[in-house]
C-alpha cells in the first residue's frame, strides 16, 4: 500500500482531484442532478467510491477527513455547476 497523505492541504487537492473526476466522467448526470436538485442520488454511487479511495490514501489522523471531501463535492462539482439552469439557486 502507497504511503497515506498527512498534510490536510494535500488531502484537500487530492478530494478535489477525485470529484473532479467524477464530474468530467459524468456530466450528464451532473446537470441533471443541478437541474433536479437529485444530485446525490444520482452520483451517489460514483461519489461513494471517490470518498472509499479518499480513505485508501489519506491518514484517518487528519481531522475532518470527511469534511475536506465533502467540500471537495460543493467547491468542485456544485459550485462549477451555477450556470446550469436550476430551482435550487
Amino acid at each position: 500500500m502507497a504511503r497515506q497523505v498527512e498534510d490536510p492541504d494535500l488531502a484537500f487537492r487530492l478530494a478535489r482531484a477525485i470529484v473532479s473526476d467524477i464530474a468530467l466522467y459524468n456530466p450528464e448526470k451532473v446537470a441533471e442532478g443541478i437541474r433536479n436538485d437529485n444530485i446525490f442520488d444520482l452520483l451517489a454511487e460514483e461519489l461513494q467510491e471517490g470518498r472509499e479511495h479518499f480513505h485508501e490514501r489519506v491518514s484517518a489522523a487528519i481531522a475532518g477527513r470527511d469534511a475536506l471531501y465533502d467540500r471537495a463535492i460543493v467547491d468542485v462539482m456544485i459550485k462549477q455547476a451555477g450556470k446550469i439552469e436550476s430551482s435550487i439557486w
